[in-house]
């Protein structure tokens, strides 16, 4: 006595109970072409010198931050960025930034590195893959990483189009030692960990990577 409500099914849903089932599903060559997905993670790294010549702010992480000098670098010098950049390439087998932007390409004269991000992102997007996390290492002894931590995640999640719980953001020092120690420049590590179709549906490039 009760109402039947009918709501629409899947055909991935189709419960296999007998052997002619297993075998009308095998048969069903649009089923099993569906793309299968998997987990891959990508690392990436980048440095770069105080250049006392200039004054700052410094970016990091798409955010201005005070600093008394600016950095030696083509583009904004981002090292969060950067190295957020080649994680995503990394992960998709995409070469690196420098193959994508060269440095001796003017083009890139100056540019924020938030349009490299979004030229991964969007890289990744065509071979149908999608962010899962983005964890970011800052290493520097100055400036302090710590009053800018929740906006450079902000920014994070708005240039790669994901929720802010995807994206991590730590800061250390080197205590004291090496170039970082010795407040030279800073250092940047990333891991990305990205979802996208099986190597059986997706296209090779030229150098073997994805294209």
């Amino acid at each position: 006595g009760y109402p039947v409500k009918l709501v629409e099914g899947d055909r991935l849903l189709e419960k296999i109970t007998v052997f002619d089932d297993l075998q009308n599903l095998t048969q069903e060559k649009d089923l099993m072409s569906l793309p299968a997905y998997e987990t891959v993670n990508g690392t990436g790294f980048d440095v770069h010198r105080f250049d006392t010549s200039k004054s700052g702010p410094v970016m990091i992480c798409g955010i201005a931050v005070e600093h008394p000098c600016g950095l030696d670098a083509h583009s904004d010098g981002d090292v969060g960025l950067h190295a957020i950049c080649d994680a995503l390439f990394g992960a998709m087998s995409d070469g690196d930034i420098g193959s994508h932007f060269p440095p001796s390409d003017m083009r890139w004269k100056d540019k924020a590195s938030s349009h490299f991000c979004e030229y991964a992102i969007d890289r990744l997007r065509q071979i149908g893959g999608r962010v899962l996390q983005i964890d970011v290492t800052l290493i520097c002894e100055t400036p302090k990483i710590g009053p800018y931590r929740q906006q450079m995640r902000e920014q994070i999640a708005k240039i790669c189009a994901v929720d802010i719980r995807r994206v991590s953001v730590k800061a250390t020092t080197s205590e004291q030692m090496g170039f970082t120690g010795r407040k030279e420049g800073l250092a940047a590590m990333a891991s990305c960990t990205i979802a996208r179709p099986g190597l059986d549906n997706l296209p090779a490039s030229d150098d073997g990577g994805v294209s």
